[in-house]
């Protein structure tokens, strides 16, 4: 009974110390953009076909600083749209970045950070978005853009790409709707492997968040965990919390035994 009891104390220790390690948040976790380019500007006039987080950014056809559309988050930051049926506009920590205003306006924003020389086993970043459909086309309608470019090779490793058009037909099963709103109500993991042919190169992640063309519908996106490894669930998988009323079922059991 000691040596089982044992073993369940170590498998319950093990889970605590997994819940417990370090998370890489992108830079996040201090409250700024530190370590990101960030970058804004009109889409009066552009398509959705001619888009591009690169054309938003300084030195880009479509950047300005004459306004501030982004902001980092906190965890007590509810979504003025969707409230709860958005859920947590932070995926773990304390903060996250919200891409873009939460009004109409025909702008876009953009977060770009770039690693050099890349080791480690995983990527992962998380993201959620809000698009508001008004009737326009899939070309004229609210945007957004991930991309995760491996800049050694030039080439897209992760793409996602939706948007607001009439039906519907921009966005996919990760999306559902209220009124005029498609949004992600799960947090959107993705995971890039480091395998022997990626080790060591560099690589940019880039969200565009964009209202329609021309004005009158938002569109906007929140992004958090850009690092190597991923964040913590905040609920313990059922294996943790099986192991967890394992180990106190033993240790009470123990107790009771040494009472008698």
């Amino acid at each position: 009974m000691k040596k089982m009891t044992l073993a369940l104390t170590l498998a319950l220790m093990t889970s605590a110390s997994a819940f417990a390690a370090p998370f890489v948040n992108g830079g996040f976790e201090d409250g700024t953009t530190t370590g990101w380019t960030t970058g804004q500007g009109a889409r009066y006039n552009t398509l959705n076909s001619g888009m591009s987080p690169a054309a938003f950014l300084p030195g880009g056809s479509l950047y300005t600083n004459s306004f501030t559309h982004s902001s980092v988050v906190s965890s007590g930051y509810v979504d003025p749209n969707l409230g709860n049926l958005l859920g947590s506009t932070v995926y773990s920590g304390n903060y996250a970045f919200r891409a873009e205003d939460t009004t109409s306006g025909g702008y876009a924003s953009v977060i770009s950070q770039k690693v050099t020389n890349y080791t480690d086993a995983n990527i992962f970043f998380a993201w959620k978005a809000v698009l508001e459909n008004g009737g326009h086309s899939e070309n004229e309608s609210a945007l957004l853009m991930i991309v995760l470019h491996d800049d050694t090779t030039n080439t897209d490793v992760i793409s996602r790409v939706y948007n607001a058009g009439d039906g519907g037909g921009g966005v996919d099963n990760r999306f559902s709707s209220s009124g005029d709103l498609f949004y992600t109500s799960q947090w959107q993991i993705e995971q890039l492997a480091i395998d022997a042919s990626l080790s060591g190169h560099d690589f940019t992640l880039s969200l565009l968040a964009a209202d329609c063309q021309p004005s009158a519908h938002t569109g906007y996106a929140y992004l958090d965990g850009f690092g190597s490894v991923t964040p913590p669930s905040d609920v313990p998988e059922p294996m943790s919390l099986a192991l967890v009323g394992l180990g106190l079922t033993g240790m009470a059991a123990v107790r009771r035994r040494k009472q008698k």
